[in-house]
């Protein structure tokens, strides 16, 4: 039986990938918005519990493709380590063809180049990064841990490197009051790293976490769906991408999209525009339907 503590969580597009869970909980921790790995405490798992998960998902055969490396920030840990894994990986599970994992600017920060290339020749081929916004006083706001210059920096060390960079933003996290300011500089800043993925989620305030205490006290108000809407219609149109799948399909969106940027920029745009001048709220996916 794999080894799992507590809730895992994964990426929307490992949905078939192997879980491997090689840390508990999240380094960091203290996101206002969320909720995942608060009632665990951080720790590396022991390589014995590794290697034990990796001969049981070998028993499996190639019923998967890809292995996804959990809990939330399983980058921090140190590249001997992660090479070890790795290695494993390609001994005991020859047919994976890519290896996950969630990163940020802190566990990116504390890596060489060198280091993030040897990891990939290992078989580490795509970092997520919960960037959120790229404002940084949203991101002092959720206390994210990183700059949005050091978000940045973490997008050209992953491309030097030569691991593909999936970057995550959240509609809505900075509140009426920085929606705008989250949605210019979100788009500026996706701009300067220009990442290969992005994919948008919807904030939504989870009971218990900083995020629901702040918007008790008044000191946060999550926008309307169409001024959600709005900032992500501001963040395409503001955004300048080499070539970058833009998704925001995920279950928390009220209009799930995907588009190809640059090419269908233009065309993405005026739908969002045309539903924003409809203001007809029906069109959107009913909450019943959306989730975290």
């Amino acid at each position: 039986m794999v080894d799992y503590i507590g809730r895992i969580y994964r990426p929307p597009s490992e949905a078939r990938s192997f879980l491997l869970q090689v840390t508990v909980g999240c380094s960091h921790n203290r996101c206002a918005y969320c909720d995942m790995y608060r009632d665990k405490q951080f720790r590396p798992k022991p390589w014995e519990t590794i290697e034990a998960d990796i001969e049981e998902a070998a028993a499996l055969g190639p019923r998967f493709r890809r292995v996804f490396l959990c809990d939330g920030d399983a980058l921090i840990l140190p590249t001997r380590k992660l090479l070890r894994i790795l290695e494993a990986i390609a001994e005991r599970l020859p047919w994976v063809e890519r290896v996950g994992v969630y990163g940020d600017t802190r566990s990116v920060g504390r890596k060489s180049v060198e280091e993030l290339g040897a990891l990939r020749e290992a078989g580490l081929g795509i970092v997520y990064h919960g960037m959120e916004s790229g404002d940084d006083e949203t991101l002092r706001r959720i206390d994210k841990g990183g700059t949005a210059q050091e978000c940045v920096s973490t997008a050209h060390k992953l491309r030097d490197a030569g691991i593909v960079h999936s970057v995550m933003v959240l509609l809505g996290v900075g509140g009426v009051e920085r929606s705008r300011e989250h949605a210019r500089n979100t788009a500026a800043t996706l701009s300067r790293m220009d990442p290969p993925f992005v994919g948008t989620l919807t904030t939504t305030v989870v009971p218990n976490t900083p995020l629901a205490a702040m918007e008790a006290r008044g000191e946060f108000t999550l926008p309307p769906k169409l001024d959600l809407l709005q900032e992500l219609r501001d963040i395409v149109a503001g955004s300048d991408f080499s070539a970058c799948r833009f998704s925001a399909n995920h279950a928390s969106n009220y209009l799930p999209l995907r588009a190809d940027l640059p090419q269908h920029k233009d065309a993405l745009v005026e739908l969002l525009d045309q539903v924003l001048e409809a203001r007809d709220e029906s069109i959107l996916k009913p909450e019943a339907l959306r989730g975290l």
